[in-house]
């Protein structure tokens, strides 16, 4: 039976993301709990606001040990949503220069834009570089909510799909069990809903 837990450290949209998986009928808690973290089968991991914050928070109120051990040993499925997304990745430079959680090779930085304003905010459609199961039967329906100033800069071996805002970013990526979308599933609707349908799914 598929369980998912969501992770709060004080700097996510959890009420929302809590109230559409539990819409679309999934067992769902919100917790930091070792035990339910160990029970779960599915984590996700939501943020808004600053990596360096969200970092912070992280270190300060996750059992990350554990964590740990259940995404790389365990191979649970994680799906990191926007600033929980960016802290995958290897460092980010917001705020200056903050260590990430190194799971995934990459920095996070600024967009860059010329004419565009800064924090990108609105609906923006996806283009995939390659298969995954995120975006299954999403081929008709792939535009997304963003609210982000910063995106990751990974390798292509990770990159799933990109969006432009002048220029062209990260919006998805996954590593094996790692999953990370810089959108807001929570707030883009049908194709939101079918995105987290797909990733509890994966088992």
């Amino acid at each position: 039976m598929i369980k998912v837990c969501i992770l709060d450290y004080g700097s996510g949209n959890v009420k929302s993301v809590y109230n559409l998986v539990s819409y679309l009928g999934f067992n769902v808690s919100i917790s930091n709990d070792a035990h339910e973290i160990q029970s779960a089968t599915h984590i996700i991991l939501p943020g808004v606001g600053s990596f360096a914050s969200a970092m912070l928070k992280i270190t300060k109120q996750l059992p990350l040990r554990i964590l740990e051990k259940e995404i790389f040993n365990t191979k649970k499925p994680i799906l990191g949503i926007c600033v929980g997304m960016q802290v995958f990745v290897e460092k980010g430079y917001e705020h200056g220069e903050n260590k990430g959680l190194g799971w995934i090779t990459g920095s996070v930085k600024k967009l860059k834009v010329k004419v565009e304003p800064l924090p990108h905010i609105g609906w923006n459609n996806v283009t995939l570089k390659k298969d995954s199961i995120l975006f299954n039967g999403l081929d008709e329906i792939n535009d997304f909510y963003f609210v982000h100033s910063y995106a990751v800069k990974t390798d292509d071996t990770y990159t799933v799909a990109t969006t432009r805002y002048e220029s062209e970013f990260c919006s998805s990526f996954q590593k094996e069990n790692i999953y990370g979308v810089q959108f807001h599933p929570e707030k883009s609707q049908k194709a939101g809903q079918k995105l987290i349908q797909n990733f509890l799914k994966k088992t």
